[in-house]
């Protein structure tokens, strides 16, 4: 079990199996679209700050955990509330029919429970009045901050829950702070690992660091210019792009231990499941490990002292670092702050998507390409697509349901997964990405020959990434035996010939049974210079023509 409140709030379990509603409110649904000008990305540089230290009545002890308010808040903006009002013990779930989803005016909190995108929102006990009150429109925004450490050099989908709710949170006027863990990567969580993490040397680091701010910086230039469009009445909330080693590699130890160390409590610290288990294992646990979460949890401090921060965003295997920032702050400003966690993306079998399990599907291009990460989602079954449309899309809810109601009645248009493939490709690739994506499929898929002529020497090697490639002379008279051969695609001798009349090979999407046939320009040679030789069914073989 991961480290979690004694209630947990699972807002999706009320509002993701809507009851039925009467017809008159359905009929008088309507659907608003927000609209408003870009915000403003800034990368400024930390400002510095001593730890100021309360006297102790100023200092506040954490949130005793309360019963699950928040998902009666939830439902109770969906139109569930009279259902859940009856009190139950604690523990007890409350089965509902599916009623018609209740419309109009929601706060943030219940749209985003009602996707399935927040899950877990501590601490009970305030979440219900203060921190609806905190979000309510009109107020003034509220800095809330995710924090990526830098791993590898490029995020990946298991990251994209995290970004959703930051751009969902930008879009209802509120700052986001992307904080890239420049320093905190170097010590490694520990959380959900059975052995430390390999260590990262600083250079290394540094030059991840830089990856995941630059593709951080394309999510919201991306979602700001094809999401966001211009001239609406309502403002994007600002945001900012920033690395913890800016605070913490300036920070003095014995002024952290001092100030914070002093505040965060070991038998807390030592309860976390992730610490009991890696104590009790035959490697035990590092004391750089261990204070992985008193380095996070300052993260929360300073940015809540220098930004104002009062929300923190995380995985839901982040629960007990988020407690140990909640604890830190609290009892250092006095102030109310609240940790909310999302969904973790997981594998058919199961496993947490992402570097460590080896199954990472890649942001950066250089790494999975537009067609790839398009793939991705088409190939998502039935079962997990509406889940996936509502966590990564920005489509109102009303427009899923329809789109989820076609599918049902022309399930072999695979409508949802295209849909969602497009959504997810425009906001990580922008347009031209998506538009590379969806001629790589109309190209690979449906041998379209305009797709092929249309690709660049990238896309081409995107697409066949693994398949080689060979520069070649046209010469007069030559003939589809002479290209196979020249490009080592078929054995010499009696066999590759009989491959070709056998009718396993193809010249840009076209079987070609005759070895003697000569190569004719716009047919067998595209006028891009490319012929794209297929032998068997997934053997390709790129030629690019010189001197046409």
């Amino acid at each position: 079990m991961k480290d979690q409140p004694t209630h947990r709030y699972f807002c999706a379990h009320f509002l993701h199996h809507r009851g039925r509603h009467n017809a008159s409110t359905r009929a008088a649904d309507t659907s608003v679209t927000p609209h408003g000008w870009g915000g403003q990305l800034h990368r400024s540089p930390p400002r510095r700050a001593r730890p100021r230290l309360l006297p102790a009545a100023a200092q506040r002890a954490p949130h005793k955990m309360a019963a699950p308010t928040l998902s009666r808040r939830c439902c109770r903006a969906a139109g569930l509330w009279g259902a859940l009002r009856r009190a139950r013990p604690p523990g007890t779930r409350h089965v509902h029919e599916r009623p018609q989803r209740a419309r109009g005016a929601k706060g943030l909190l219940a749209e985003q429970c009602e996707r399935g995108l927040f899950q877990e929102v501590f601490p009970a006990q305030g979440a219900d009045e203060q921190l609806e009150a905190l979000l309510e429109p009109g107020r003034p925004p509220v800095a809330v901050y995710c924090g990526f450490d830098p791993t590898a050099d490029s995020l990946h989908v298991g990251h994209l829950p995290a970004v959703m709710a930051l751009l969902h949170f930008q879009r209802a006027g509120h700052t986001v702070l992307a904080v890239v863990g420049g320093a905190t990567a170097r010590l490694g969580d520990p959380s959900g690992r059975e052995r430390a993490r390999e260590p990262l040397e600083a250079e290394r680091v540094r030059a991840h660091a830089r990856g995941l701010r630059e593709g951080l910086g394309r999510l919201l230039e991306n979602h700001r210019a094809l999401f966001w469009p211009a001239g609406g009445g309502r403002p994007l909330g600002r945001a900012e792009l920033l690395d913890n080693a800016w605070w913490l590699s300036r920070e003095p130890l014995l002024d952290f231990l001092c100030g914070a160390g002093g505040r965060l409590r070991m038998g807390t610290l030592l309860s976390r499941q992730a610490c009991q288990a890696r104590l009790r294992s035959a490697e035990g646990m590092s004391l750089a490990e261990f204070l992985y979460p008193a380095l996070q949890a300052y993260d929360f401090l300073h940015l809540h002292r220098h930004h104002g921060c009062r929300v923190q965003l995380g995985g839901a295997d982040q629960m007990g670092n988020i407690m140990s920032g909640y604890e830190l702050v609290t009892k250092m400003t006095g102030t109310d702050v609240f940790g909310i966690t999302v969904p973790l993306i997981t594998s058919t079998t199961g496993d947490k998507l992402g570097k460590t399990a080896g199954n990472a599907v890649w942001l950066n291009r250089d790494k999975t390409s537009p067609f790839e990460l398009y793939q991705f989602f088409v190939r998502q079954q039935d079962d997990i697509v509406e889940k996936y449309l509502k966590l990564f899309t920005f489509l109102p809810l009303e427009e899923i349901d329809h789109i989820m109601e076609m599918h049902a009645r022309e399930p072999e248009k695979w409508g949802p997964q295209k849909r969602l493939a497009a959504e997810v490709t425009k906001l990580v690739h922008g347009r031209e990405g998506l538009e590379s994506a969806k001629r790589c499929t109309k190209a690979l898929y449906h041998s379209s020959v305009e797709a092929l002529e249309a690709m660049s020497d990238q896309e081409l090697q995107e697409l066949f990434r693994q398949a080689p490639s060979a520069e070649l002379i046209l010469e007069p008279g030559t003939t589809l035996l002479d290209l196979c051969r020249k490009a080592n695609a078929i054995p010499h001798g009696p066999s590759g010939y009989q491959k070709i009349t056998d009718g396993g090979v193809s010249v840009n999407g076209i079987r070609v049974t005759n070895p003697e046939t000569v190569l004719i320009l716009g047919q067998h040679i595209l006028k891009n210079g490319v012929s794209l030789l297929r032998i068997g069914k997934k053997n390709y073989y790129i030629i690019k023509w010189l001197q046409l």
